[in-house]
Formats: C-alpha cells, structure tokens, sequence
C-alpha cells in the first residue's frame, strides 16, 4: 500500500462516524452474546432487552429482569412497590467494541427506552475486576459493597439451582459493588 493509499484510508477512517443506535431486541437475539461471550454462560431471567447496533450491526445487549430474590426488591423500593424494581442482570458487548464509551451509551439509552416507572439495580463483581464505572458514567447511586459469601452448588461447580441431589457444595461468590438508579 503506498503512502498516499494509506493516507487516504485513514482520512476516510475518520470521516466515517458510525452510526450508533440502540433498539428493543429479541431473548433469542441475546442468547449468542450472554451464552458465548458473557462470563457468566447462562441466561437470566428476562423482561426486557435492548440491543447496541454499530453501523446495523448488533455488538451488544443488555438485559433487564426480575432481581433473583424478593427481599431486594423489598430493600430498594419496600412491599408496596418491590413489583416496580428491576434489576440490569446483563451487560455484554463483542470484545472489539470495549472500551470505546459503548457500553455506557448502551445503557444509557436503554435506561430512556424503560418504562418510567421502575427502580433499577445492578451489580459490579469484583471477583471480575468490576467497578461499576459505567454506572457511574450513566448516573446511577453507588450503594455499597455486598459481603463475599459462599453459594450452593453442584458438583462441577455450577449454580445450586441445578445441582444433583446428594452433590451439592459450597463455592466462594466475590463481593460486588450495587448501585441503584431511579
């Protein structure tokens, strides 16, 4: 390639602004990215899900649901209104989209796609490193920090929901960092 091809390649490069949009998706539109690419490897459960589109190309999701246990939604929002809080259980890009402020646009712009009447919580584990700077980025309240804990589980390893009987265990789950937005 020579100097002025390359030259040119750049400019264009930079000329060329993508075009980000984010849209209601799909559960099956998820799935490749929270089965292949999230580090969890398994799905939540899901009531909405929105999806980060890079020039028409979906590069990532986020999903929101249910918080797996009541007594959350009771701590964030109390009895009378725990139906209103909804937890964001997964946050996913391909790999060659981190880092680029794309997550939190994709959050950001998910969290405006909602209904308006709902409390949302999420976490950041600290087993992964997480911080919780893109909810930081987006205007979430930090909450604290959950204690590490041990969790049941089967044989493998895997989450006590699906273990075997008379193979269960305990394996350690790293502390993460909750933040709330309303």
């Amino acid at each position: 390639m020579s100097e002025i091809d390359a030259l040119m390649s750049e400019t264009l490069a930079i000329l060329h602004k993508p075009k980000v949009t984010v849209h209601q998706i799909s559960y099956e539109d998820t799935k490749p990215f929270l089965m292949n690419i999230h580090y969890a490897r398994r799905m939540p459960q899901v009531q909405y899900a929105f999806g980060l589109y890079v020039d028409d190309r979906l590069v990532g999701c986020v999903t929101y649901g249910q918080p797996a246990t009541p007594s959350i939604s009771k701590g964030i929002a109390t009895e009378d209104y725990r139906k209103r809080v909804l937890e964001l259980n997964r946050l996913c890009l391909l790999p060659e989209y981190n880092g680029h402020n794309l997550a939190s646009r994709l959050v950001g712009r998910s969290l405006r796609l909602l209904p308006k009447d709902y409390y949302i919580v999420s976490y950041s584990d600290t087993g992964w490193g997480h911080v919780g700077y893109i909810y930081q980025a987006t205007n979430w309240v930090y909450t604290g920090v959950t204690k590490p804990r041990t969790d049941m589980a089967n044989a493998n390893g895997g989450h006590a929901r699906h273990y075997v009987l008379g193979e269960k265990r305990r394996v350690y789950r790293s502390a993460k960092h909750r933040y709330i937005y309303i």
